[in-house]
């Protein structure tokens, strides 16, 4: 699987190679294409990480049949935690309290660790990164697994929040912010971040992983006090006995879901298809507010996905800041955003705040209105500006020629990226010509249409499941759900048709 990677990597950075040496970037049809054959085969390389799994393999070599719940000797198991402790600074000792929990887990908890499976598809490799970045053990990112489950909109009755489950005093010691529209306890990587400065500060108190685990849980109070009962040890399996009741099953469950993330195929337990791998997202900072709804009306996306993949998020409103706020979401979504960026921030202010293109006058100046044009300044050389208000069919070509003036620079007094119009939009124009030209009234931009195609369909075959067939047609969950309205995706037959175009 490995080698598959490196040779993934090799020809795609050989292919890029080949591509510089037969195209001259100074053509920008040239430049567009380079650039288009460089995201698609990134995208490429993303879907084939993002597939890749190695369960499969072991499963088969075992021959386990299906729903069987294979049992093994306490030899066993005391055999590959001896091999994990070889490989971590954790002390996974083979104690009665590990063996019990992670029998419970392989036998009553399975759906458990199916679904945790698949969630940590989305975040396990941004745990890794942050984990490297402060030389912290790989294994801290099973915490985030016991904590929440990796859930990071799941709020303990205590009040701990997120995926690595902050108490409000806890995130605000680590700048974690909450206000009405955010809380960074529930940011994946702010808090991801968070966790580890405070881990690795307990590490630096206690000099041993599995006492700072169960500092994470109880706090250094208790740790301290069980320490200083226990005649002053230094080992958390000698302090355990003195801990709170909690805090005693705190690491054996951290050692238990270890294990089973990391023996799951042996214990023939499969993980939950992923939704989204984290390298199939991308990011677009917003220079303004924005509502959800907004961008789901400018993009047609799904607003559930906007919301599940930014948590940080307590409503649907995302409010403007410095630095600025970022949305994550699919490569070709976050694609489409940025293309469209002038119409988003448009239909929000047409939506929420008709008013906001109005151009404010300088003091004692004379205005002239009608329904299409707003005369705003004439100067000595009979050169007027001009507010433009955009009607139904009307281009910037079309506009230009209305004026006497050139495309770009209508692009240049605007600051347009893209010269997409919606109907309403105001636009600034400096002529000698004033043409005035009614039209009726605003509207809101036209709804962003999708090409008219062919309906297209797909027959379930043996081991298919609805997260497959839709990465196997490049479509998200809820896209192929919407093409497919009261289909039970959980319960599909060989021969079943499903739409996929």
């Amino acid at each position: 699987m490995i080698m598959k990677y490196f040779l993934s990597i090799f020809l795609f950075f050989a292919a890029l190679t080949n591509l510089q040496a037969q195209i001259t970037p100074d053509s920008p049809q040239n430049s567009a294409k380079y650039i288009q054959t460089i995201e698609q085969s990134l995208q490429l390389f993303y879907q084939d990480y993002a597939q890749s799994s190695n369960y499969d393999s072991i499963i088969t070599a075992l021959n386990y049949e299906t729903g069987t719940i294979p049992e093994f000797d306490d030899a066993t198991y005391c055999a590959r935690l001896a091999a994990m402790n070889e490989m971590s600074p954790f002390q996974m000792d083979c104690e009665p309290e590990v063996l019990a929990t992670i029998k419970f887990f392989a036998a009553k908890r399975r759906s458990f660790v199916r679904i945790v499976m698949g969630r940590s598809k989305l975040y396990f490799d941004m745990f890794e990164q942050k984990l490297a970045e402060y030389n912290l053990p790989m294994e801290l990112k099973y915490l985030a697994v016991i904590e929440s489950g990796l859930r990071p909109q799941v709020k303990s009755r205590a009040g701990a929040l997120g995926l690595w489950q902050f108490m409000y005093g806890t995130g605000k010691m680590f700048d974690l912010q909450e206000n009405s529209y955010i809380d960074e306890r529930m940011d994946p990587e702010k808090a991801t971040d968070a966790a580890c400065r405070y881990l690795k500060k307990l590490y630096e108190i206690y000099g041993d992983w599995n006492l700072a685990l169960a500092s994470y849980n109880a706090g250094p109070g208790n740790v301290n006090k069980a320490i200083r009962r226990s005649g002053g040890k230094k080992t958390y399996w000698e302090v355990r006995p003195f801990l709170p009741r909690e805090t005693q099953g705190y690491v054996p469950n951290f050692i238990a879901a270890a294990y089973l993330m990391t023996y799951h195929a042996e214990h023939n337990i499969i993980p939950m298809d992923a939704t989204i791998h984290r390298a199939e997202l991308d990011t677009m900072c917003i220079k303004s507010g924005l509502h959800m709804s907004t961008i789901s009306k400018v993009s047609g996306w799904d607003i559930e996905e906007i919301q599940a993949l930014n948590p940080v998020y307590k409503a649907t409103y995302i409010p403007k800041t410095n630095p600025q706020q970022c949305i994550y979401g699919p490569l070709a979504q976050i694609g489409k955003l940025v293309s469209l960026e002038d119409s988003l921030y448009a239909t929000e202010d047409a939506i929420y705040n008709p008013n906001s293109n109005n151009v404010p006058l300088p003091e004692n100046q004379t205005v002239q209105k009608e329904e299409n044009e707003t005369i705003l300044s004439t100067n000595e050389a009979g050169i007027s500006t001009v507010n433009h208000k955009v009607r139904s069919g009307e281009s910037l070509g079309k506009i230009a020629e209305i004026y006497d003036v050139s495309v770009s620079q209508i692009m240049e007094w605007n600051n347009l990226k893209t010269t997409v119009l919606y109907v309403g939009q105001l636009l600034k124009v400096e002529t000698k010509k004033t043409n005035v030209i009614k039209d009726s009234e605003v509207k809101l931009p036209p709804p962003v249409k999708e090409p008219t195609v062919a309906k297209k369909y797909y027959s379930v075959r043996s081991g298919d499941t609805f997260s497959k067939i839709a990465e196997k047609h490049s479509m998200s969950q809820t896209q192929l759900k919407k093409l497919n309205p009261g289909i039970n995706i959980s319960k599909l037959n060989v021969g079943q048709r499903i739409r996929v175009k």
